[in-house]
């Protein structure tokens, strides 16, 4: 049986569990806390971090994009790359936004300081990465809006993975009450979207020891 070993808010796991469900890939989940720095998880991927897809065959896929970009390669059925040129650099550039603009200027500053200090015992939230965090969103959720509004899906006519890579990272956020959803209603309406697809329910299934989720978190009605 094919592996998983990720930590539950990590919007980069999450991006990878969507992407095997939307394939419809069976796979076990294993949670991985990588601060222990585990020596047999160590030997899987040296970096330390997840998500770490272990094959069936054995094979060792580490980080996030890599593991995307091969699922889709072997297994070609429900492509989530685009179908053609135009259509993979778009949808690479929107993952490159979300998983590197997006997550240094809000994920980290709100995720991170919020969250993972509290698992880490590293101290209270930085208050000045907060309001950075909160004051970023809004544009980003404006400029996810506006795509919304204009195409079917992020990234054109299909889901692709770049729906999945910022759906990940709101979802994430989502958990903690961090998105205030009046800020756009296109981002919210395709969020709903997105949430109420058959790939989305084990995530919003799932609670995090310590942090319940709002109400409407597991709301596909919103």
């Amino acid at each position: 049986m094919r592996v998983l070993y990720h930590l539950p808010l990590s919007p980069h796991c999450r991006k990878v569990r969507l992407a095997l469900q939307e394939k419809r890939i069976p796979f076990d989940l294993r949670n991985e806390r990588v601060w222990e720095r585990r020596e047999e998880f160590l030997q899987l991927n040296p970096a330390g971090m997840v998500p770490v897809l272990v094959e069936e065959n054995g094979l060792v896929l580490a980080d996030s994009y890599v593991i995307c970009e091969y699922l889709d390669e072997a297994y070609p059925d429900t492509p989530l790359l685009g179908r053609t040129h135009a259509e993979r650099a778009e949808v690479r550039r929107l993952v490159a936004w979300f998983d590197g603009k997006f997550n240094d200027e809000v994920t980290r500053n709100l995720l991170h300081e919020k969250q993972f200090k509290r698992v880490l015992n590293r101290g209270n939230p930085d208050g000045t990465a907060l309001r950075a965090g909160y004051s970023n969103i809004k544009g980003h959720l404006e400029y996810l809006g506006w795509l919304a509004e204009t195409r079917t899906w992020l990234a054109g006519n299909s889901l692709s993975l770049a729906d999945l890579t910022a759906a990940a990272h709101l979802s994430s956020l989502d958990y903690i009450n961090d998105v205030d959803w009046t800020q756009s209603d296109g981002a919210k309406e395709w969020y709903a979207r997105v949430k109420s697809r058959p790939s989305f329910r084990p995530l919003l299934s799932e609670r995090v020891s310590g942090v319940t989720p709002p109400p409407h978190y597991a709301d596909l009605d919103f």
